[in-house]
């Protein structure tokens, strides 16, 4: 009984802290003034996003974050996050809290989520849920599901690597072998590095790609470690695809002397010189699509929507960074694949399903 009564005591606060200011594990994003906000009408103005997660990784979590700012800002919704910084101890009554709130639509990346959302989803058939990332169906049917075809992204990071490997640039070295570092050893993180080493095919055949994983996304110095170990194996860029543990990636490159791509978001200006590009997954872009989608009342409950190369989807951030890192010529023929990718003219061979 006082077990019972502990963890509704638990679920009341967690509510409370969504319904008062951002503090804890319930943080909200910056909202428009009223000025900001179209005159929209009624419903949908009540949104959560619900992640293992932790804002603050410069990657995943923050891409999302950023959508759902865009979302109040253009729509003057509530918008709330819950984290959890990869506990799972906490996945219940965060989730049992994020229902509790009484939002309209509700996004998550269910990882290690998976049973609790798809419950609460059948147990509350009002809230739009939007699973990000991978597909996820209760049996009621009523979840929507966002993919993004990562090989395509990884396959242009694998373009940039294998063109800096070869080159003359101050960090390249003679040899010819590219890295990837992931966080854990799963389905949609050798999804990336798939991709990644078609794109470095596609330059080179002859240039090896060296990999290894972390075996987490919320240690930056377990990443700086693993990325250091692909240093070690003649790697002059290496493709980090880990979340948190990622911004350690960053921090070896910069420390050693050699180059990076971030993934997620991004992450360009975080080592200036170092970080040549980012492979973006632009879920804040997607999060965003899928919302308009919910408001005007276009999309199929149920569907598992997927977005190619391009917003919404995953690309290549370009920017200024890049381009004082990179020469015209590179930049010219890179610019020249992605457009040949965009336009079906280069097809990237899926990873095959678990």
């Amino acid at each position: 009984m006082k077990t019972k009564n502990f963890r509704i005591v638990m679920i009341i606060a967690m509510v409370l802290m969504l319904l008062v200011s951002a503090c804890g594990t319930a943080k909200t994003p910056d909202t428009p003034s009223d000025g900001d906000a179209p005159a929209t009408e009624g419903a949908l103005k009540k949104v959560v996003y619900v992640t293992p997660g932790t804002l603050g990784d410069n990657g995943f979590t923050d891409s999302v974050n950023e959508g759902l700012q865009r979302i109040a800002k253009e729509y003057g919704a509530e918008v709330r996050v819950i984290e959890n910084g990869f506990d799972s101890s906490k996945y219940a009554q965060s989730v049992e809290a994020a229902f509790a709130w009484g939002p309209d639509v509700l996004f998550t990346d269910a990882y290690g989520m998976e049973d609790l959302i798809k419950d609460y989803s059948t147990r509350y058939p009002d809230v739009k849920v939007v699973n990000l990332d991978f597909v996820l169906q209760n049996d009621a049917n009523t979840i929507n599901s966002v993919t993004f075809i990562q090989e395509e992204g990884s396959f242009m990071a694998g373009v940039v690597a294998a063109l800096v490997t070869t080159s003359d640039l101050p960090y390249a070295n003679p040899a010819k072998v590219v890295g990837a570092m992931g966080g854990q050893d799963m389905w949609v993180i050798r999804s990336f590095m798939y991709g990644y080493e078609q794109g470095v095919r596609f330059i080179d055949p002859e240039i090896e790609v060296v990999t290894n994983f972390a075996g987490t996304f919320s240690d930056p110095v377990t990443g700086k470690t693993a990325t250091k170990q692909l240093f070690a194996q003649d790697a002059d860029i290496v493709f980090q695809i880990a979340g948190l543990t990622g911004s350690g990636a960053l921090e070896a490159a910069s420390e050693d002397g050699k180059y990076v791509i971030g993934v997620d978001s991004n992450q360009n200006g975080t080592y200036p010189g170092y970080v040549v590009t980012s492979m973006v997954k632009d879920l804040g872009g997607a999060a965003f699509e899928i919302y308009k989608m919910l408001v005007e009342g276009t999309i199929e409950v149920g569907k598992t929507y997927e977005f190619h190369y391009g917003y919404a989807g995953t690309y290549l951030a370009i920017d200024d960074f890049t381009k004082a890192i990179l020469p015209e010529e590179m930049l010219a023929k890179i610019d020249e694949i992605a457009k040949k990718l965009e336009a079906g003219e280069i097809i990237v061979e899926r990873y095959p399903k678990e």
